[in-house]
């Protein structure tokens, strides 16, 4: 059941500088790298016959790992989020993955629209990764650490209430639509 959690004030165990990478598998390494950079546009290395490592506006990088078609595909709330600036950045990317769907082997691409408060789309890649091309606002989700509104930390259910608090919201904009009761 969704909750609103507390603060632990324990000191953590564990003390590295940050998340400095994520994991996907593949089906087919050539044929994913292709994808990547001819789509995507991620930086793309090979790091062995079966590896790559990928990354995109940051220092934060995804090690892409073949692991053969036993692979699952991906729920897609485990999505990967790729942030773009404006609405029509969005429409762009969906109207060219429509076009290239069946060249570059795209299993499904949906329609856009307003989802947890953000203009977005999602669609599955060749290998049954789920990915997100979204609307942000510059420096996209990272900003929300600088927002003391957004920590629902240790508040309890009364503010959920009277917030009117849905879950799951990025965009400032609409979270204030929300607590006006506007949206």
């Amino acid at each position: 059941m969704p909750a609103i959690t507390q603060k632990s004030m324990a000191a953590p165990l564990l003390n590295f500088q940050r998340i400095g990478h994520g994991t996907i598998g593949v089906i087919d390494l050539a044929k994913t790298r292709r994808f990547y950079e001819e789509v995507l546009g991620l930086d793309v290395l090979q790091t062995s016959p079966i590896s790559l490592m990928v990354r995109k506006g940051t220092d934060q990088v995804y090690a892409v790992v073949e692991v053969g078609a036993e692979k699952e595909e991906m729920k897609r709330i485990n999505h990967n989020g790729l942030d773009v600036e404006t609405v029509e950045e969005v429409d762009a990317a969906y109207e060219t993955l429509l076009r290239v769907k069946d060249e570059y082997g795209l299993r499904e691409v949906r329609k856009p629209g307003t989802m947890h408060g953000d203009y977005c789309f999602y669609f599955c890649d060749l290998d049954g990764n789920w990915w997100e091309i979204v609307k942000t606002r510059p420096g996209g989700h990272a900003l929300d650490f600088q927002d003391p509104e957004r920590d629902m930390t240790g508040r309890g259910e009364e503010f959920l209430r009277k917030r009117g608090v849905r879950a799951h919201m990025h965009d400032p904009e609409f979270r204030e639509q929300v607590n006006r009761g506007e949206a």
